[in-house]
């Protein structure tokens, strides 16, 4: 049985040594290499693990060996036993039917170096691992990110960075430890890596569009059902795995949609605005979904510095009009942007039309080079900011009040995991929230 008590889990290094931890693996890599992070100008290849198996990381590992021939892969951990297995299979022999070949190079994963359970990314980072992805389910950002930075490797972490605020000031704390260790820390927020919005940016920053006045921003598209198969409870031994397995549609495991997945386009807003929200006022609901406990639809009005108004709207249907954009308006024109194009209308009229290489695997590869350069990347904090405002507005859509931000960071004390994480007993899944009832934490 796999257990950890919730204090133990939180604590991390604290309550577990990662040398003893190490000495439990031995035999997998050399002595005087376990445990040690920094990467050493000059040496052959950065040593890679990672931290949550499923299709996010499988794809994040191709993305980071695309970026560059100085890294291998060299361990992975994952809760579930099935996990590990699909994803070496899919490392090594690809799957055809799937359109996916192997691993072109620099999988060097050897048995022992497997990590099974809730553990498993301690014994992993017990390792001599230089780099860790960490792409297990959005519960485990602040507890993995913590981990790993005080075992001192560097990180990339998909977004969002947490599902409640307990969570995020735990990163925003990682994060000036990493600022102190010089770490880097390159987070999922891929449109930050992405050439045409780099450039539209940095023009709306220089006054193309002029004073800022209001934005709007969306991630309306299909059901995640569409992506993901569900397990129904009947299938599954128990809650744990039930809920862990089915983790896109439970709040506590993902923080909702509007969290999980619009995070991307309220990360733009805040990139355009150099600020975060101050103000949340939202509604939403569920009209269509009926498998777990999260909305399908939420519609937020944010308040940024000076007023700036910012309509936020995210949507998961099928068969449903689709968008899945930005747009930022000015005194002097309007920038529009979304994951192919972006162009300026107005005063300064522009359309980008350079190069646009897969920002996937450029976050990548600008995370490689800063630790080969010795110049730490350090996106943590600016993402569990956007992260936090998701979690701003999903409160405030579910409690059906207005919040600040100031409250949501510094006052709330909103915690969603579990009393322990084990594959044994009960778990009930949390009433879906109902604006007005639900209880404002």
């Amino acid at each position: 049985m796999q257990e950890m008590d919730r204090r133990l889990f939180m604590k991390t290094t604290a309550a577990v040594s990662l040398g003893a931890i190490a000495s439990q693996i031995a035999g997998c890599q050399p002595a005087a290499k376990v445990g040690s992070a920094a990467y050493v100008a000059g040496s052959d290849k950065i040593r890679i693990g990672l931290i949550g198996c499923g299709g996010r990381g499988m794809d994040a590992t191709r993305d980071c060996i695309e970026a560059s021939e100085s890294v291998e892969l060299v361990a992975i951990a994952d809760i579930f036993q099935d996990h590990i297995d699909l994803a070496l299979k899919d490392f090594k022999e690809g799957f055809p039917d799937r359109k996916r070949a192997p691993l072109p190079r620099g999988f060097n994963v050897k048995p022992e170096m497997c990590f099974v359970g809730f553990d498993a990314y301690q014994k992993l980072l017990a390792t001599d691992v230089n780099m860790v992805l960490l792409t297990a389910p959005p519960y485990t950002r602040p507890i993995h990110l913590k981990a790993a930075v005080e075992a001192g490797k560097h990180v990339f972490m998909e977004k969002p960075a947490g599902v409640d605020p307990i969570g995020i000031r735990s990163v925003i704390q990682t994060a000036e430890l990493a600022a102190q260790k010089k770490l880097s820390i390159v987070a999922g927020t891929q449109r930050r890596h992405q050439k045409h919005y780099l450039d539209l940016m940095k023009k709306v920053h220089d006054g193309a569009i002029g004073e800022i006045m209001a934005a709007q921003c969306y991630w309306c598209g299909g059901d995640m059902l569409n992506y993901w198969k569900w397990f129904e409870r009947d299938k599954m031994p128990n809650d744990m795995e039930w809920q862990c397995r089915n983790w896109p549609w439970f709040l506590w495991t993902s923080g909702d949609h509007i969290v999980e997945q619009h995070v991307h386009n309220i990360d733009v807003i805040n990139w355009a605005l150099d600020a975060h929200p101050v103000k949340a006022y939202g509604m939403g609901g569920r009209a269509v979904r009926h498998y777990g406990n999260i909305y399908d639809h939420f519609a937020v009005e944010f308040e940024y510095p000076k007023g700036i108004k910012v309509t936020s709207m995210c949507r998961q249907m099928p068969a449903c009009t689709e968008r899945i954009s930005e747009n930022v308006k000015g005194t002097k024109g309007i920038c529009y942007t979304d994951g192919a194009t972006g162009y300026i209308k107005g005063e300064h009229a522009y359309r980008y039309e350079g190069p646009n290489p897969n920002p996937y695997v450029v976050e990548h590869a600008d995370l490689i080079q800063s630790i080969k350069d010795g110049k730490p990347l350090n996106e943590a904090k600016r993402v569990a900011e956007s992260t936090l405002a998701g979690i701003m507005g999903r409160m405030s859509t579910y409690t059906g009040r207005e919040i600040s931000w100031d409250w949501v960071m510094n006052a709330s004390k909103l915690d969603l995991m579990p009393a322990k994480l084990d594959f044994a007993g009960e778990l009930p899944a949390e009433p879906v929230a109902l604006p007005g009832k639900a209880q404002l934490i």
